[in-house]
């Protein structure tokens, strides 16, 4: 087995090769780094390499995991399912406003929300996900806003019996960590019980920290030094981890979720 590219640029060259000989009859172009296209369609490398970076010494198998999911994925999203086949499998996922630097956002099923992210909306098959078009969705006579109702009341029975763990720092400030590794532990945040659920055990309001999709840690506000240590790691694990969302914290109160950014202020 070859070593793990350890450099983005080396990495990008390496998974366009890859693919090439995997699937001889597909047209891949590299349009740069951590971008590639298969048959024209956009495939950002940027995931995947935070991913591989984890994990070198499994790094082919995990590439060519992911590309052939995506693969998949795209055949499956080009059949019209039913929407009465699609409604219970509808789950949403925050993602960072920026996707939209590559992503036709025309094209893309979604609703804004807070700190500069997005609400997008996925089919979850047995084996990956699929996300759901804007085409898909105006073929089922939907709207964005009724996907995100169906897609938010299909998380909450998704794992009803949520496992909470709660610890407490030497500060004096409490966390509650959900850690399920089911690919919606950021998408907790948009759980309508989701302040009743930890309210008790972190206050009237708190914080979210959801830095990438497989994070979520709440905490209580104060005290100062205990947050901003979280806020800290939050910070390093959106640079670090991959699907990343948002850096800043995420403000929780029993009227909703509100963003922590300036601009939101």
């Amino acid at each position: 087995m070859s070593h793990c590219p350890n450099s983005a640029e080396s990495f990008s060259e390496a998974v366009a090769a890859l693919v090439r000989r995997r699937h001889p009859s597909r047209k891949v172009e590299l349009m740069g780094t951590l971008v590639l296209t298969i048959d024209g369609r956009h495939l950002g490398l940027e995931n995947l390499w935070r991913t591989v970076q984890r994990t070198p010494a499994t790094w082919e198998q995990t590439v060519e995991h992911h590309v052939d999911r995506v693969l998949e994925g795209d055949e499956l999203a080009s059949l019209d399912i039913p929407f009465s086949v699609a409604k219970p499998r509808i789950m949403p996922r925050i993602q960072p406003s920026a996707i939209f630097q590559t992503l036709d956002r025309e094209q893309v099923a979604h609703v804004t929300w807070v700190n500069d992210t997005v609400i997008v909306f996925v089919l979850d098959m047995p084996q990956y996900t699929v996300s759901i078009s804007t085409e898909q969705m105006i073929r089922w006579g939907m709207t964005p806003d009724g996907l995100e109702e169906i897609a938010r009341e299909n998380l909450q029975r998704y794992a009803p019996d949520l496992e909470v763990q709660v610890v407490r720092s030497n500060e004096g400030g409490r966390a509650a960590i959900i850690s399920m590794h089911d690919g919606y532990d950021a998408a907790r945040l948009l759980l309508g019980d989701l302040h009743s659920r930890l309210a008790a055990k972190l206050g009237k309001t708190f914080y979210v920290a959801a830095p990438a999709r497989d994070m979520f840690v709440a905490m209580t506000g104060d005290p100062e030094p205990f947050v901003s240590r979280l806020r800290a790691r939050a910070e390093e694990e959106y640079r670090r981890l991959p699907y990343p969302i948002c850096a800043d914290l995420f403000l929780v109160t029993p009227d909703g979720v509100a963003g922590t950014k300036a601009e939101a202020a």
